[in-house]
């Protein structure tokens, strides 16, 4: 079962521009009345050395909408530039993959 509260815990310290350190985390869950458990923690902490919360923000934020109206047609961009576009894209998808995998390991399939 995925622990909720250990990620918002991390966010609310984000959001404060305070250190996200085992100390803090737990301040947080025993204000909120969280079991605290030290272990998920620990891991939480250590995984979320190697993230930048602001881009996972912000691109967990640019989900395209399952359904969108038709563009209105324009002038194709250079292949080139199109190539770099879809790199980009597999390159922020395999990231969020990453970060995704990461959590899992932490918290368990949802």
């Amino acid at each position: 079962m995925v622990k909720i509260e250990y990620v918002y815990a991390s966010l609310i310290l984000h959001h404060a521009k305070k250190p996200i350190t085992e100390e803090n985390i737990k301040r947080i869950l025993d204000a909120a009345g969280v079991k605290v458990d030290e272990i998920r923690i620990k891991a939480l902490v250590a995984a979320l050395k190697e993230v930048n919360i602001d881009d996972a923000i912000s691109a967990a934020s640019q989900v395209t909408p399952a359904i969108s109206a038709p563009a209105a047609p324009t002038a194709a961009p250079p292949a080139e530039a199109e190539k770099r576009e879809e790199e980009k894209k597999k390159e922020e998808e395999k990231k969020e993959e990453e970060v995704a995998e990461g959590l899992a390991a932490l918290f368990g399939p949802t």
